[in-house]
């Protein structure tokens, strides 16, 4: 047989497979040799099978903590704010609405809606308001019988350590036209006859409350969310009115979330760009990116300055009962040329200064970033660790370089992205240190080796199919095998690449490392009667199985990993599709009923047998 063995190798990225040559199975280092021979005989048979029933425990209600002043001593910083209400947004209304002299009014608010030309806005939820919550039956927090097989480490979570869940405003809230809430690239961009739209989704914005009420049942500590630009500014740019219904909004779901003993974490942007930034133009939104999928707007004139502003109305506000802030989610993807990754850069830089110099916040703030995380096929060729080390340094050390060492961009970078905007010594300086942890949604691994005609060749051929990364990559090992259990999407089960990938994280950026998303959407899952998607044994050895090679990485490797956060808290819309389920709970999508999913308990009972008592 061969033994797979992982290495990581401190500062450069070294981090690889190796196989060794190995004969036999694999030995059991746990068990003493047996020397006796069994003994046979009968005896008297009964059932003796016992079902043991245990519930989840509900966090408890804690002291809150503050972590800024309050809004009303913050007030000064964003000066002439002005609050409205809009209401909703009707596609066939047939009254009209009127103060067309208003630039921001319910006829220009309207005019948002009409010029983006959303398809088949047909559908609203089965809610139009906040429904309160009712407890979670005793009944439903039944953990189901245990695995036979399950992690054997002994090893605890130190007593801070962040366990939590996560979701996003635009793959969960629906009432898109709710509110006051403006267009934005989610409803502009993925409209396709074949495509699922986010125009209901969870109704998450009105069941907010039974949602955090269910998290809190199962004993959820951390719960992280994101905040709609469009719903805090439906026209978008500084110097026009707030939207107070969605400061409303939000400012109750914090409460409500503080209420039931958890702690909030919030991200101000999660892909769901304000449809204005593209001055409401469809031409210039479908503009093909250089970098990452979807072009995600961040280049556009106006955009640094603008979200800003949002950041700034938003941190003053919540600012006093959040502790942790994440600015951008994954900006790689979304980035269309080298001046998004400036806008960016130096937009998150802004902020991370606001919150400090003028706030005078006690939190942490961060980015999160995607990378499904480069491994060499062949770790002994010099050329497979070069593109590995490209592969990586192109998605990671293009943020990382200057946010948290105060380097240029890596070069991988700046030979593929023509356009990249040059960081000057004076910027480098500003940018260096405003982060305070690493966010990573490390959610799988990939296999990588150089292409047939090199790096250098396909980083000045943008219509290289290999372009951006210029490398090729594989989901199996060199011996043929994939590389893990495989999910509906690009997920495979990849436990001991994850250790490896943070010992890479901390080694290289040498700052701790929080585990901002990670998941496994079931293969066809959707497709399955509801009792078996409840059964989703592959997604509980996956949640186990990388919750035991972070301990590993804390205890042995001395990472240092602030917390782990499970994407999603529920089944939800995933950019165009229901399809790819990610969730730890099952939502019925006429109904809007929630259940519990197997992977839930077994996650929260892992972590809570793991979690050091304060």
């Amino acid at each position: 047989m061969l033994a797979l063995v992982l290495i990581g190798c401190g500062a450069t990225a070294l981090a690889q497979q190796v196989y060794i040559s190995a004969n036999g199975p694999v030995t059991r280092s746990q068990c003493s040799e047996q020397t006796a021979s069994p003994s046979y005989a009968f005896s008297q048979f009964s059932y003796t099978q016992t079902e043991t029933v245990r519930t989840a425990t509900s966090v408890q209600p804690e002291c809150t903590t503050t972590y800024a002043p309050p809004y009303e001593s913050l007030s000064h910083l964003v000066p002439s704010l002005t609050t409205t209400t809009w209401g909703n947004w009707y596609p066939n209304q047939t009254q009209r609405a009127a103060n067309n002299s208003d630039p921001y009014g319910p006829a220009a608010w309207s005019s948002l809606w009409e010029v983006a030309k959303i398809a088949n806005f047909t559908t609203r939820g089965l809610y139009s308001t906040t429904v309160q919550p009712t407890p979670v039956p005793s009944s439903d927090l039944v953990l189901p019988p245990p695995n036979y097989f399950g992690p054997q480490d002994c090893y605890n979570f130190p007593e801070d350590f962040m366990f939590g869940v996560a979701g996003s405003a635009s793959q969960i809230e629906g009432a898109i036209a709710d509110e006051g809430r403006a267009p934005t690239l989610m409803e502009v961009g993925f409209q396709s006859g074949v495509m699922a739209n986010d125009y209901v989704t969870n109704e998450n914005y009105y069941l907010y409350k039974q949602d955090i009420e269910r998290l809190a049942s199962m004993g959820v500590k951390h719960y992280s969310f994101s905040i709609a630009w469009t719903r805090i500014l439906p026209f978008t740019f500084p110097g026009t009115p707030v939207n107070k219904q969605g400061l409303d909004h939000y400012d109750d779901l914090i409460n409500f979330v503080l209420q039931k003993g958890m702690i909030p974490s919030v991200t101000l942007f999660h892909f769901d760009t304000p449809f204005a930034i593209f001055k409401n133009n469809l031409t210039s939104l479908k503009e093909r990116p250089l970098i990452g999928y979807v072009n995600g707007g961040y280049q556009m004139d106006g955009f640094e300055d603008a979200f800003v502003n949002y950041g700034k109305i938003v941190m003053t506000h919540y600012a006093d009962r959040v502790p942790v802030w994440y600015t951008f989610n994954e900006p790689l993807l979304y980035s269309t040329n080298g001046k998004s990754v400036d806008a960016v850069v130096k937009a998150h830089a802004r902020l991370y200064h606001f919150y400090r110099e003028e706030i005078k916040g006690t939190g942490k703030i961060s980015l999160k970033f995607n990378d499904n995380f480069g491994v060499p096929r062949d770790p002994n060729n010099t050329d497979h660790l070069n593109a590995t080390n490209h592969f990586n340094d192109f998605q990671l050390a293009t943020f990382c370089n200057p946010i948290f060492l105060g380097k240029d961009y890596p070069e991988a970078f700046k030979m593929t992205i023509p356009d990249y905007v040059p960081l000057t010594e004076e910027d480098l300086k500003y940018i260096n240190g405003t982060a305070d942890f690493l966010g990573i949604d490390p959610y799988t691994a990939t296999v990588v080796e150089p292409p047939p005609q090199g790096i250098a060749a396909c980083a000045v051929n943008s219509s290289d199919p290999l372009f951006p990364y210029c490398v090729k990559q594989f989901t199996n090992t060199s011996t043929g095998w994939d590389i893990g259990y495989r999910s509906e999407s690009y997920v495979y089960i990849t436990p001991k690449y994850l250790r490896t990938y943070l010992s890479y994280l901390w080694n290289t950026f040498k700052t701790p490392v929080m585990i901002t998303e990670f998941g496994f959407p079931v293969f066809d899952e959707s497709k399955r009667a509801v009792i078996d998607q409840l059964y989703d044994s592959p997604r509980s050895e996956y949640y186990l199985s990388f919750m035991s090679e972070v301990l590993k990485a804390i205890w042995e490797d001395h990472v240092h990993v602030m917390g782990a956060f499970a994407w999603s808290f529920a089944d939800n819309w995933e950019f165009g599709s229901y399809e790819s389920q990610f969730g730890i709970q099952f939502v019925n999508r006429t109904t809007q009923e929630r259940r519990y999913k197997r992977s839930f308990f077994d996650l929260v009972d892992f972590m809570a047998i793991r979690t050091r008592k304060k």
